[in-house]
């Protein structure tokens, strides 16, 4: 609630008048004018169709009062120091989330760091956000420290007690911890029991006391919401949205235990947890077999692969980022875009970025950990070590988000944060170079290197596969001798100056296609076979195959005759080596198994071998020169009844011109 709301309420002038300012004070609005059309930015958004005007569009700012403690100062666009949450506001944020651990303090009443978000700072942040039109949403973790599907573990206070203790202990928690934030004036819309609760909650692992303590949170939410009058959300939280099956299974239980919830909420990392698509699956999948509204509670992504603080991020941008989303603030911009896409396809009432202010407290490691340690601004301080001695009582130290904020390391609002108001109608900016994605390749021993002459690029408006002519680096291309194995980088430029790297194998290549059979398509063998039934197969079986899970297999309770074959063309000139490797057994003496290649016009080469027991593997190899580029090559097997086995790995190698 505003502060005029909160004043009014307590003058006391008649209940049918005080639920009247609440009503009005909960449908509270944003302050700030939105976009109406399509707006010129410097970072291209574009418009996500059919979203609606009350798409949450949330922000988890649960660090910010210990980050403000530690001295971070955070500036508006025109380079002025401002509350951060009147900055959120004006970017299109509407909904602030905030979590809250039990008792985040040690017995000399040290933090733990990470916020030290205990209800006292839940409620000065809450303020804020009101102040600013902003809904509030409330994450109890019910711990003392992080939850996640690594640790649950029950706060001090719990620990000890069994589950009917429990329970209470959970049930009087929330309803004196709400009471008290909404007694506050904080607009709280939503309230999060658990987080991130797939394999536990509070120190409970079996599904029947999760589901109790999760039915004791609803019932406190639901009590104190009827108590102020109030329609506020109860969300539920899970991870792993790659698991369909599993994100389901959770679902139906929490249905069949009869949990009284509103919104199954998923984090959804894109860098993590899989893609776009499967995530509007996922969403649209509970949405509409269990009748519930769905959200992504939490999501980010880094506008930079720098560290600001010395302690290492969680996405170094080295390697780790999604592929067309390079670590800018476009590629920032684009992605997170693209979650509420995703989103909004799959019928979700809404996204929350999580902490797009943990920003840096200063670049210096050693003094940044007196300020980690005093403030608890960073993930954890050493004060934890009792509590969580595995993970926070190791590792603690600084924040590894800070490369995924929506501010600079010095607290100016990059221009991605302004995506949020831009979802609506889109923004528009120049046409413009963002990536030049690096290649790999590999080439032939002794076969001249060719590098491509045009290259992919990735515009601001996220349009791929754009060809763009590219100049190699002359010294580092004469510098590389094909004659041998080796690896090369060489650096390449397009027209406007920008850069990329092309990472060069030379090595004795595979020509073979699908030489494992790994691939499901396996159309580029054939096999014939007499009689009447084939008598092999595509087999997955590990401990049958050479390498990988798949190989041919054969077995039949009759004699058989069978090949297996491959054609290849536009192979350079030289001498190549074929071979492939078999195992198997129960073969008479006459059975007749030989590896054969012939091309063009020369005799066909073949080498006979004997299979002898299981994964005993045999390596058949032959050596024939081509000039014509076509090779055809296979196995050939006439055997007895139950004679068994498998071919795997058919290698084609040039070596040597």
């Amino acid at each position: 609630m505003s502060n005029l709301c909160s004043r009014l309420i307590v003058a006391s002038v008649g209940a049918s008048l005080c639920l009247f300012l609440q009503t009005a004070c909960s449908k509270q609005k944003s302050q700030f004018k939105m976009p109406t059309a399509p707006v010129e930015s410097s970072v291209f958004v574009a418009p996500v169709e059919n979203i609606s005007d009350d798409f949450i569009r949330g922000m988890d700012a649960s660090s910010v009062l210990v980050e403000e403690k530690s001295g971070v100062v955070f500036y508006n666009e025109n380079g002025e120091i401002q509350d951060v949450f009147k900055t959120f506001a004006e970017s299109g944020v509407n909904y602030i989330r905030l979590r809250i651990w039990n008792d985040p303090f040690d017995k000399d009443g040290n933090g733990y760091g990470g916020g030290n978000n205990d209800v006292k700072t839940a409620i000065e942040l809450g303020k804020r956000a009101t102040k600013y039109g902003m809904k509030v949403s409330i994450d109890f973790h019910y711990s003392d420290f992080w939850a996640d599907p690594k640790r649950q573990t029950a706060p001090k206070a719990w620990q000890g007690m069994g589950i009917e203790e429990k329970t209470q202990a959970l049930y009087d928690f929330t309803t004196e911890s709400l009471e008290e934030i909404l007694k506050a004036g904080v607009n709280v819309g939503m309230v999060q029991i658990g987080n991130e609760i797939n394999y536990g909650m509070a120190g409970e692992t079996t599904v029947i006391n999760v589901m109790k303590l999760l039915r004791s949170g609803s019932d406190a939410v639901r009590a104190v919401s009827k108590k102020h009058k109030k329609n506020i959300l109860i969300a539920v939280h899970y991870t792993e949205i790659t698991d369909v099956d599993k994100i389901d299974r959770a679902a139906a239980t929490l249905q069949n235990m009869k949990v009284d919830y509103d919104v199954f909420g998923l984090s959804y990392y894109p860098f993590w947890n899989g893609s776009f698509e499967n995530a509007t699956t996922v969403l649209r999948n509970i949405r509409e077999k269990y009748g519930k509204q769905v959200m992504i509670a939490e999501t980010s992504y880094c506008y930079t692969a720098e560290d600001g603080d010395g302690f290492g991020n969680s996405l170094s941008g080295a390697g780790d980022t999604v592929p067309g989303y390079p670590a800018s603030v476009q590629g920032q911009a684009n992605l997170i875009r693209d979650v509420f896409d995703a989103a909004n396809k799959g019928g979700a009432i809404g996204v929350f970025y999580w902490e797009g202010a943990w920003i840096p407290v200063g670049k210096d490691r050693e003094s940044n950990a007196v300020l980690w340690e005093k403030y608890g601004s960073g993930w954890a301080s050493s004060y934890c070590s009792d509590y969580d001695p595995e993970d926070g009582g190791l590792y603690y130290g600084g924040s590894s988000w800070d490369n995924q904020a929506f501010f600079d390391f010095d607290g100016h609002p990059l221009a991605s944060i302004n995506v949020f108001k831009y979802l609506k109608y889109g923004a528009i900016a120049p046409l413009a170079v963002e990536e030049v994605p690096d290649i790999s390749l590999a080439s032939d021993v002794g076969v001249p290197l060719k590098l491509p002459e045009v290259v992919d690029v990735i515009y601001n408006d996220h349009s791929k596969n754009q060809k763009v002519p590219v100049t190699w680096n002359a010294e580092q291309l004469n510098a590389i001798d094909t004659s041998k194995g080796g690896s090369y980088t060489i650096t390449g430029t397009i027209e406007n100056g920008a850069k990329l790297s092309a990472f060069v194998d030379i090595m004795w290549l595979n020509h073979a296609k699908n030489p494992s059979f790994e691939d499901s398509d396996t159309s580029d063998w054939k096999i014939s076979f007499s009689g009447k039934e084939n008598p092999t197969d595509f087999q997955r079986k590990t401990d049958d195959a050479h390498s990988g899970d798949y190989s041919l297999h054969f077995w039949s309770a009759e004699n058989m005759e069978f090949s297996v074959e491959q054609e290849l063309v536009g192979l350079e000139p030289g001498t190549y080596q074929v071979y492939a490797f078999a195992q198997g057994g129960d073969t008479t003496p006459d059975a007749h198994l030989e590896l054969y290649a012939v091309t063009g016009n020369n005799a066909e080469q073949t080498a006979s071998f004997a299979l002898s027991n299981w994964r005993d593997f045999k390596k058949p190899t032959v050596t024939l020169k081509i000039t014509d580029g076509t090779l055809r090559f296979g196995i050939r097997a006439n055997l007895n009844a139950k004679a068994w086995g498998t071919f795997d790995d058919f290698t084609v190698n040039r070596i040597s011109d």
